[in-house]
């Protein structure tokens, strides 16, 4: 039988889009809006926790919205997978909103960031979890339109030049996936006569291996694209820096994850099998290999993150194109642990910039002397992303090494010496920009920005909470008081990173749910079994397992 709590899930969509309606009314009250969004979060979180609990030990949980039985009807599926990424999302959602509440009043409005900020982030949050909840490729669709649409708003909120130019390319690259996406779509519909994923998981082998050759090419670009796997992968650098913090940060963290998710599905549910495994081996290769080095290139922390952003995908493909249960435990653990750390990481790149005046590495020195805390905030996520034990970032890799190994083939073997090089760069990247930034002297910055030089009536630089005047021609130019590092941003921060270290404390746990997941991922029948059951018993308990 249908779990109860699973039948709940359409609420994981429909309460941040009652909350965008409700901010949409309330369009001139900015605190009601901060109130409403923020309790639609708290809910949604809570709701997504009681899912992931609910389907712990279990198989794909159904729902069918209007009471239609798949293949007709709308189906909404909730299994380890989806679950996972539902909470995962929520929880960096939820502290980035509070960190762009509290980036707001400390720029001086005493009720927050614009207006239409509140809707439109609640809007994103549903289309990422509609994706997530999709068991229809349409539907899918769908949930990429939405997140797309309000990503498409955030990234040009403030409407600087850099900005509406960065979003002119991201729309376009964005328009140009989602078209390719719908002709897969409408491919497909005419091959098949359906676009239930569970439908699809028998009726696609039944075509010719040619048809499923094209069909399945076709929706890895689109994905490709959204996931930012080389070559796709050009669009991110040039417009993720360009938004505001906490928006850099959302995107960061969720968008390209949700391309990645569609592409385990595409592997393991309607293309099972090896067919172009190979082909993902190599991407996987060249995405590590070329996002690390542009990272290297860089002395800006925005564009080397993102630019770390696309080279940790391809561990994400690699462990995609290995397949075993194994690997896939491994992908499903590192997702969840890059979710975390990318935003993480982005949000320090914030405060980083409010108190340093900028994220050029040339104009900025001496952070940890200055805010020690600050210091210690990029420090934590740095080494995990960079693979130092006994983190989750090392965990998650030392999974997708050794499923590599046990693979066999040389092809594993090289990905496998690719991974550890590419690890090692990351944590070049990252101990270079800790060196420059932090423990360098004030004085030895090349083009030091005002607001670093900024001090107090007592002639002191200024800590984790202290108000200075703005400077002429600073990023903070005017008289009135600014508080460089807000403590609820820092707050906000603090709690992403300590969410970061719980993924390594509680490791053993969460591999579990990751090899559960990965278990019913390499076992598709138990996906169609549950979609494709009459109404009123989608779902597959774990004796069925």
């Amino acid at each position: 039988m249908s779990s109860e709590l699973a039948q709940l899930a359409p609420l994981a969509v429909l309460i941040p889009f009652l909350g965008a309606a409700v901010n949409f009314v309330v369009v001139h009250r900015n605190r009601l809006q901060r109130g409403v969004t923020v309790g639609a979060m708290v809910l949604t979180l809570v709701l997504n926790a009681l899912m992931l609990v609910d389907v712990w030990q279990q198989g794909p949980q159904v729902v069918h919205l209007g009471g239609w039985a798949a293949p007709y009807g709308i189906v909404m599926v909730v299994d380890q997978l989806s679950a996972l990424m539902l909470v995962v999302s929520v929880v960096v959602s939820l502290a980035v909103l509070v960190y762009a509440v509290s980036e707001g009043v400390a720029g001086g409005d005493d009720e927050g960031p614009i207006s239409i900020f509140y809707p439109t982030f609640l809007l994103l949050v549903a289309g990422v979890s509609n994706a997530f909840l999709a068991g229809d490729l349409f539907n899918l669709y769908v949930g990429f339109e939405i997140l797309l649409t309000a990503s498409y708003v955030l990234l040009t909120m403030g409407g600087s030049a850099q900005r509406i130019r960065a979003g002119v390319t991201y729309v376009v690259v964005s328009v140009i996936s989602s078209i390719l996406f719908l002709i897969s779509l409408g491919m497909i519909y005419g091959a098949t006569g359906t676009v239930n994923m569970a439908d699809l998981s028998v009726k696609l082998a039944d075509l010719p291996q040619g048809t499923q050759l094209q069909l399945h090419l076709m929706l890895l670009v689109a994905f490709g694209v959204k996931a930012a796997i080389f070559p796709l992968s050009l669009w991110l650098p040039d417009s993720y820096p360009t938004a505001s913090a906490p928006v850099t940060a959302v995107f960061a963290g969720l968008l390209t994850k949700v391309g990645v998710y569609s592409i385990i599905r595409t592997e393991t549910l309607l293309f099972p099998g090896r067919q172009i495994n190979g082909l993902l081996m190599w991407v996987a290769l060249l995405t590590m290999l070329v996002g690390i080095l542009g990272a290297l290139a860089q002395i800006d922390v925005k564009r080397m993150l993102s630019f770390t952003l696309i080279s940790h995908i391809g561990y994400m493909i690699f462990g995609i194109a290995v397949g075993s249960p194994q690997a896939l435990a491994a992908v499903v653990y590192y997702i969840a642990h890059h979710i975390v750390i990318q935003t993480s990481l982005f949000l320090v790149a914030g405060l980083i910039e409010r108190r340093g005046g900028s994220t050029n590495v040339d104009r900025l020195a001496g952070l940890y002397r200055i805010s020690p805390v600050l210091g210690v905030l990029y420090l934590v996520p740095a080494l995990n992303l960079g693979g130092i034990p006994p983190f989750s970032g090392f965990l998650g890799k030392v999974g997708l090494i050794e499923a590599g190994v046990a693979a066999g083939t040389w092809l594993d073997y090289l990905l496998v010496g690719v991974s550890v090089f590419v690890s090692l760069l990351t944590l070049m990247a990252m101990v270079r920009v800790w060196n420059r930034v932090f423990l360098r002297r004030v004085e030895d910055a090349e083009y030091p920005d005002p607001v670093l030089r900024a001090t107090t009536a007592q002639g002191h630089r200024p800590r984790t909470s202290r108000v200075v005047s703005g400077k002429p021609g600073s990023t903070f130019s005017g008289t009135a008081p600014v508080v460089l590092l807000p403590k609820t941003m820092v707050g906000a921060t603090t709690a992403l990173v300590g969410v970061g270290v719980l993924l390594t404390v509680f490791a053993g746990p969460l591999f579990d749910l990751a090899g559960s997941a990965a278990d019913n991922l390499t076992h598709p029948d138990r996906y169609v079994r549950a979609v494709l059951a009459p109404v009123g018993q989608g779902g597959v308990s774990e004796e069925d397992q």
